[in-house]
């Protein structure tokens, strides 16, 4: 019997990331979860600054138990003590987070480890890096989950696109429905979105049309 896809071979297929806060002003996290992942996202991380670890462990856990609903990937962000205590099967780093080495110390082989990276040396060094399962190239535009992080713009992805990256990447920052169309041309085919979803009326249409289109350019 052939086994199941891990999670690497699930984060290779995956065309759809969520970063979605605690949503604590409408109460409707899980709701809203299985909205977006019935429209087909693929990877589903929580990023909250606000919360405190007691909190953020409790979300964690809903959100681990929506995701494995959907047969959907999730991820914790930043933290390597909260993605340890999970069980996470996806953690995220940023630059000014805990080095790649600390990381694979700490959480061993087993989790997806994925990475930020804001310039075409960062993503050269994450596309060597063995430890790095996955990285992402952004923020293109400005956003305002990243303040004060300056905007890359498109011509990043076709500089990291040119270079034929056999770690997968996504484009993240700024991306939404009427600005898709350019981050393909570009040529990435893997997307993270926010506010294209999270603040969408109805976040699994809003899900579905954006991984359709990303799926009819891969």
């Amino acid at each position: 019997m052939t086994p199941p896809p891990g999670p690497r071979d699930r984060l290779a297929d995956a065309r759809l990331y969520l970063c979605t806060d605690a949503r604590e002003d409408t109460g409707d996290l899980e709701g809203f979860l299985h909205a977006a992942l019935a429209g087909g996202v693929d990877v589903v991380q929580l990023r909250d600054k606000t919360l405190d670890v007691a909190r953020e462990l409790e979300l964690q856990e809903l959100v681990a138990r929506v995701a494995d609903e959907h047969n959907a990937l999730w991820a914790v962000n930043d933290r390597a003590d909260v993605a340890q205590l999970l069980g996470a099967p996806v953690v995220h780093m940023g630059q000014g987070d805990l080095p790649v080495p600390a990381v694979r110390t700490l959480l061993g082989a087993g989790p997806v480890l994925g990475r930020s990276t804001h310039s075409a040396a960062q993503a050269a060094a994450a596309e060597a890096d063995p430890a790095v399962d996955y990285f992402c190239v952004g923020p293109l535009w400005a956003t305002p989950t990243k303040p004060g992080r300056a905007a890359v713009g498109t011509g990043l992805l076709r500089e990291v696109a040119a270079t034929r990256p056999r770690t997968p990447w996504f484009a993240i920052g700024g991306i939404d429905a009427e600005r898709l169309d350019e981050v393909l041309d570009a040529g990435a085919r893997r997307v993270v979105v926010v506010r294209a979803i999270t603040q969408a009326a109805d976040p699994e249409r809003a899900a579905r049309a954006l991984r359709d289109r990303v799926v009819e350019r891969d």
